[in-house]
């Protein structure tokens, strides 16, 4: 664990913002702007499919008002022959548009969902400790998956109606203005309606996305530590952690189901006081000779078309808030800074000798609450430097600013005299193969895993790293060799076996700065030393930073530091520091205690008779 570091939390929530909706279309309209061909097919199609709803109304009142008086049984067939081309023309440009906004829908998802991959990647490792996983996977998945409805079938439902609400409503106003006008009164009332429901249903899905993420959160804490939980017999304890979170889910979706059961009831009652003033004004106008029956008919057919968009709208409105939900947990993660950023032109480190310098660093994962204050540290090429001490003093915070994870809130670190925060950081990370005390082998091959900081390494290469790692005798031992799976996090292998792997992975990168932070805590004496031997020669000629508990292993480094409480108090060789008889003894005297030596005891002493020898 980090010296000081930060207990992982959870991210908290950016406020909602006004106009979200809106930016949250113009975001996705930003990633579907290059898919032309099948924006116009889709528009097209849409604008089809409107026009051959609007026509269907006009057959009707066409038969009701001029086919039946006059008896024209020959026109029938051409009555039954136009609907049934109206249908069919209606499925082909339902299918197209369908199809197409579908792929647009997709494509967005796909370059949104990769945009938000990337950009946690480029984030500062501060950031990581603060946010949870399984969260961070919910928002890239399922947060991610919901904005997929709102490009596909929610925007196109959403365009569709619109274009086809205008319309009516002109030709509407065209034909009888008054019976328009009574029916227009009732929407006010609908979008006051929706005004206040959408806002508490966004909310609502807000909350279930939140729970999402509880339960994404809290089974891939417990299938990670599945070992520990059997050790500890804590399944039933954790199923009952987890049946919460369950049901935390499960009540933030009965909640939004409410909502939904209260609004779009309302709606319908609405568009049927509509509906009713309608066909009673209608009936009246007819009656009176003012409208044909085919005229009322028609209308009222209008009237489905006009009320169709609003029901429609009111179930899109669930997709609409469910995606703004979404989008605003998305838009927390993008619009995240990262602490550790390049300059616009940063140099590339060229000729590397790793000469590290720290001058009047310091540094505090938590304001007020400093790791290392003013302090200075030199890492001189070609040598191997060692750092002991207690835990919590310091150390592995110095390997964390090498590495650039942070950056100090005071002073400069150089390589080869140029600040860390001028260079790239490929560049200096690119230089470094770190072996940290927290092994992260990933789900493959031995193979992949040693090659996973130099692709293309070649066999000999690899053996050779792995001989030099003294783990090239295990691997053979697999059936599969170099190609054996060590599955998820490197269970199939020990402890000792796995640490192997990971300095033959840092040797194999071949870096010019070497670190070894608690490199050799897990293996035997017989490893430890074998390991200790390849490294006396692979260090030679490199700048060699090693951090250890055990003071065995940096017996032979050319510089060692004492560190206690983020201050160096004691500098020196092995030798040097057990004469000056400080804290460097004291702790290697923990490790290796002295047996007290029997005093010399005369026969005398012994009681013995000298006249028996």
């Amino acid at each position: 664990m980090m010296d000081g570091s930060p207990r992982r939390m959870r991210m908290e929530p950016a406020h909602p913002k006004p106009g979200s909706i809106w930016s949250m279309y113009k975001r996705m309209f930003f990633h579907i702007k290059g898919q032309w061909g099948l924006i116009i097919a889709a528009v097209i199609s849409i604008l089809a499919v409107s026009l051959l709803e609007f026509g269907i109304p006009q057959i009707t009142q066409y038969t009701i008002d001029h086919l039946i008086p006059g008896k024209h049984y020959y026109a029938l067939v051409w009555v039954a022959l136009g609907i049934l081309g109206t249908a069919i023309l209606l499925g082909l440009f339902n299918y197209i548009s369908s199809i197409a906004m579908a792929s647009i829908g997709q494509r967005a998802v796909f370059e949104l969902r990769n945009q938000l991959y990337r950009h946690l990647q480029s984030l500062d490792i501060g950031f990581f400790d603060r946010s949870r996983t399984g969260d961070l996977m919910s928002r890239v998945t399922s947060d991610v998956g919901m904005l997929q409805q709102l490009v596909s079938s929610g925007m196109m439902s959403i365009v569709t109606d619109l274009f086809t609400f205008v319309a009516v409503v002109i030709y509407m106003l065209w034909v009888d203005w008054q019976l328009t006008v009574i029916i227009l009164i009732t929407f006010p009332l609908m979008i006051l309606t929706t005004r206040f429901f959408s806002t508490r249903i966004r909310r609502s899905f807000k909350r279930i996305q939140e729970s999402v993420a509880e339960v994404t959160n809290h089974l891939q804490d417990t299938l990670s530590s599945i070992r520990l939980m059997k050790a500890f017999s804590t399944e039933d304890y954790e199923s009952e952690r987890f049946a919460v979170r369950s049901q935390a889910n499960m009540g933030a979706n009965l909640a939004a189901v409410k909502l939904r059961s209260v609004y779009e009831p309302i709606i319908d009652l609405i568009n049927f006081v509509g509906m009713a003033a309608v066909l009673i004004y209608g009936a009246k106008q007819t009656m009176d000779g003012a409208l044909t029956v085919g005229s009322i008919v028609a209308f009222l057919a209008y009237l489905r078309l006009l009320q169709n968009p609003v029901r429609r709208f009111s179930r899109t409105l669930n997709t609409v808030q469910q995606s703004a939900a979404a989008y605003e947990r998305i838009v927390e993660i993008l619009e995240t800074k990262s602490a550790v950023v390049e300059i616009e032109h940063p140099r590339e480190l060229e000729n590397v000798q790793g000469h590290v310098v720290f001058k009047d660093v310091s540094f505090a994962y938590h304001t007020g609450t400093p790791v290392l204050e003013h302090f200075d540290f030199e890492l001189l090429p070609g040598k191997i430097t060692a750092i002991v001490g207690s835990s919590g003093a310091g150390k592995s915070t110095i390997t964390h600013l090498i590495t650039r994870f942070y950056d100090p809130q005071q002073g400069s670190i150089t390589m080869d005299g140029h600040p860390l925060t001028e260079l790239s950081l490929s560049s200096l990370r690119g230089q470094m193969g770190i072996v940290s005390q927290d092994i992260v082998l990933l789900n493959g091959t031995i193979r992949d895993n040693m090659v996973y900081g130099k692709r293309g390494a070649t066999d000999a290469e690899i053996e050779a790293a792995a001989r030099a790692a003294n783990a090239h005798d295990f691997i053979t031992a697999f059936p599969q060799g170099y190609d054996s799976q060590i599955g998820e996090r490197g269970v199939k292998l020990s402890g000792g076996q796995k640490q192997r792997l990971s300095i033959a992975r840092a040797i194999l990168k071949d870096p010019q700065l070497i670190i070894l932070d608690e490199a050799t805590s897990s293996l035997d004496s017989e490893s430890e030393k074998a390991i200790q031997d390849a490294l006396e020669h692979l260090l030679k000629n490199r700048t060699s930073l090693v951090i250890a508990h055990r003071l065995s292993t940096i017996q032979r480094a050319d510089r060692i530091y004492v560190l206690d409480k983020g201050k160096i108090i004691e500098e020196g060789t092995h030798q040097s520091l057990l004469e000056h008889e400080g804290r460097y003894k004291q702790l290697y005297e923990l490790q290796f205690p002295q047996k007290p030596q029997e005093p010399q005891v005369t026969s005398g002493e012994r009681g013995e008779n000298p006249s028996r020898r």
